[in-house]
């Protein structure tokens, strides 16, 4: 669990802060749960707001448990790769983090890969609009958390080296649940919301960077504490 841990808060420092990628790309669909809402009917307009990032966070949560499963298989077949796969995923929360900070683009040419999925996956989303109800709100989140996004692709990454089905999805549900407070106030003012996630991208980016740095300390500590003891057996006989 202790291993864990470093994971849920990277992906979910990625996820609020962020999320000013995120608006871009989603921020727009998201507004339409909230334009032109007056004040009688926004009372109707935010639980399908929450409705439709519900289904989001669920299809980030599902993709997590596929990758993680699959990483999971990589490893239980050459258990020797399972400490390489602990490092890395420090390596990749320092990636996330400078990916955040600096606005990089790591994973251009795999949102493109996802792009040709999306393409077959639209013309269903575009079916459930306009939302007029909250099974379709749900249905559209569950649709739109396969849009290609590099953000997303990075802390899924990141959910691949937990090597196990259920700690995946929570690191997906955990960054999930980050990008929620930016996904449903954006349609209530988007513009100034945008503008304070980007002034805060430099220390959120920074702030995952030592998350990383410290995952990475445990393994390498790990490993010094594992040598000193052989060392110390081998002196010992």
């Amino acid at each position: 669990m202790t291993e864990l841990l470093p994971l849920l808060a990277a992906a979910f420092v990625t996820g609020l802060l962020g999320s000013a990628h995120c608006l871009g790309m989603c921020g727009g669909l998201s507004g339409v749960f909230a334009v032109n809402a007056n004040v009688a009917s926004l009372r109707g307009q935010v639980p399908m707001a929450f409705a439709y990032n519900a289904g989001r966070v669920l299809s980030y949560a599902f993709l997590g448990l596929v990758v993680a499963s699959l990483g999971q298989t990589v490893v239980d077949a050459a258990p020797k790769i399972a400490a390489p796969v602990r490092f890395a995923s420090g390596l990749l929360i320092v990636i996330v983090g400078l990916q955040v900070a600096f606005g990089w683009r790591f994973l251009a040419p795999v949102e493109k890969a996802g792009a040709t999925i999306w393409n077959r996956i639209a013309p269903a989303a575009k079916g459930l609009l306009p939302v007029t109800s909250m099974p379709k709100a749900l249905g559209l989140g569950l649709l739109w958390g396969w849009l290609p996004c590099g953000l997303v692709y990075s802390v899924l990454l990141l959910a691949a080296t937990t090597v196990n089905g259920i700690n995946g999805g929570l690191v997906m549900i955990a960054f999930g649940i980050g990008t929620m407070p930016a996904m449903i106030m954006t349609g209530l003012s988007a513009s100034k919301l945008s503008q304070f996630m980007s002034r805060k991208r430099l220390g959120a980016g920074l702030l995952i960077v030592l998350i990383g740095v410290l995952t990475l300390a445990m393994p390498v500590m790990k490993f010094a504490a594992s040598s000193d003891n052989r060392a110390h057996s081998s002196h010992s006989m």
